[in-house]
């Protein structure tokens, strides 16, 4: 079994909708009940931000400062993390105008909220995430990058790093600046970093493709066929710097289509999840809604076992309404599943009655009017 990170106290100021409250947890997983608009998913947001990145919601700071505050907020967690028992303090200061992040690890100060990955691994389903396999591309990436951020830490930074080379260059095209040396330097970053974000993909997908292969005939979910497509299709078995000159080649070709497009065209950035019904063979778009939300939910629970396969620490997981569309019996084999995997999951919903199958594997608070009681 994999080592079981789990929360055991969170503390909230002036975050959402609360003003200031306070949760002891007891290592089980947290069920959050409560009417719609209480503040449930505000709850899992702050968890949520004990990761790199902006949260489930991907809000702006200001936007979750709770209204009439007279600074910015905090989230302070107490947890049983991978590298044994932590503190973890983060925030923002809105009346600095920069309003930049601010996190402590045992009261010390980060260097970056990279760190925050060598404590805990994250995951989350929410019911904004429903149409990923029906809307646009750049939902089915980021949703990409998330899975393998869990696993490889760095790709977050290459990620970064890659767009804003893209953006110089896409800048100095714009303004017809065509200097040999100077693109070229850019490019080759671009394709250094281009390159390893496309094997890290590949790379995620590969391993999440065997292991999901090895177990769908236990899954009550459906199986998802995964494959990435619009860059570099079907070349990742060839060695990395042969890639790197191909596409630094393809950008120095293209200099002028994309300065009259005024973006890059081609690249990791314009690549796109295609995830099919392994058991139908047909494509994710095209299922039903029902079936879609299947899918979802067995992917997200076969991440999370090749998370706690690959690091030995069981994640976190987020699941925001995940009972609201399932029958008794398949909530049943879900919460089966959540168990064993063997970390913590933190679920809402409106109804306490749909995680009945719980019982006593799960801590049960009530949210109103944000307040919350045990």
């Amino acid at each position: 079994m994999p080592h079981k990170v789990s929360l055991s106290r969170l503390k909230l100021t002036d975050f959402r909708n609360y003003a200031s409250v306070s949760l002891s947890l007891d290592g089980r997983h947290v069920v959050l009940t409560g009417d719609n608009g209480a503040g449930k998913t505000n709850l899992m947001e702050a968890v949520s931000l004990l990761s790199p990145g902006r949260g489930l919601r991907r809000a702006t700071y200001g936007d979750i400062t709770r209204v009439g505050a007279s600074g910015g907020f905090a989230i302070f967690a107490e947890l049983d993390g991978m590298e044994g028992e932590v503190e973890i303090g983060t925030g923002v200061d809105t009346t600095d105008d920069s309003a930049s992040r601010r996190l402590r690890i045992n009261a010390t100060p980060a260097k970056s909220a990279d760190e925050l990955t060598d404590h805990l691994r994250l995951l989350w389903l929410t019911p904004s995430m429903d149409g990923l396999f029906t809307g646009g591309s750049s939902e089915r990436r980021r949703f990409l990058d998330r899975l393998v951020l869990s696993l490889d830490p760095a790709h977050g930074r290459r990620a970064s790093d890659f767009e804003r080379a893209m953006r110089s260059r896409n800048k100095l095209l714009d303004e017809r600046r065509f200097d040999p040396a100077w693109l070229s330097g850019i490019e080759q970053q671009m394709a250094s970093l281009g390159i390893a974000m496309a094997m890290a993909r590949q790379e995620m997908l590969g391993l999440l493709a065997r292991l999901i292969e090895e177990t769908h005939d236990t899954s009550p979910f459906p199986a998802a066929a995964l494959e990435l497509a619009g860059f570099i299709d079907g070349q990742f078995s060839r060695p990395a710097v042969d890639l790197e000159d191909e596409y630094a080649a393809m950008l120095a070709e293209s200099r002028y289509r994309d300065a009259a497009a005024g973006r890059t065209l081609v690249g990791p950035h314009r690549a796109d999840l295609i995830v099919r019904h392994r058991q139908k063979q047909m494509e994710a778009a095209r299922c039903s809604t029902g079936e879609q939300k299947a899918l979802l939910v067995g992917l997200i629970l076969a991440h999370a076992r090749l998370v706690a396969n690959l690091t030995g620490h069981a994640p976190i997981l987020l699941l925001d309404e995940i009972a609201a569309h399932l029958d008794e019996g398949r909530r049943a084999a879900l919460f089966d599943l959540i168990d064993a995997l063997g970390g913590q999951a933190f679920m809402t919903g409106t109804d306490r009655a749909m995680f009945c199958a719980l019982g006593e594997r799960a801590q049960f608070f009530t949210v109103a009017d944000g307040k919350v009681f045990e």
